[in-house]
């Protein structure tokens, strides 16, 4: 006959209270950032891109958005888990690492605005999908990588 020990350990109380209140505020911290983001994003491209994406429904619009919000949560996820184990410390580091994040995914918005040929920011309301949508969400991520991978 078997017999199976399970081993619980110790249970911590405060333990588990300092975790809670440390997520909380990393998600405040990772929520502010993406909010700068999407604030950013809002000001790089033309027209109000809220009403674009969720009212008027402009697929190009809503691709180059979408891959800047994944790009940027990624540069967040990998700026939470990059900063220190102190959490004072670690939620400024966040904070940081996420703004500058914000800021090069904005210079890469731009650099693919002056070497695209043709102006992006003339397809970005068009009713139509267009490649060159398809193309800046795909380079869009693969910045957002280059960036997350930077910060680790």
């Amino acid at each position: 006959m078997f017999v199976a020990a399970v081993e619980f350990g110790s249970i911590s109380g405060e333990a588990l209270v300092q975790n809670v209140v440390a997520s909380v505020l990393y998600f405040l911290v990772g929520a502010a950032v993406l909010a700068a983001g999407f604030v950013m994003v809002d000001v790089l491209t033309p027209g109000n891109l809220r009403r674009m994406v969720f009212v008027e429904h402009r697929p190009n619009a809503v691709a180059v958005a979408s891959a800047m919000y994944a790009a940027l949560a990624v540069v967040v996820i990998t700026a939470i888990r990059a900063s220190s184990d102190a959490l004072g410390q670690g939620l400024i580091d966040a904070a940081v690492y996420g703004i500058i994040g914000i800021a090069l995914q904005g210079a890469a918005l731009v650099v693919l605005e002056v070497v695209v040929p043709g102006r992006f920011r003339d397809l970005i309301s068009a009713d139509r999908l267009h490649p060159a949508a398809i193309a800046t969400a795909v380079a869009l991520l693969a910045v957002g990588g280059v960036n997350a991978a930077a910060l680790s």
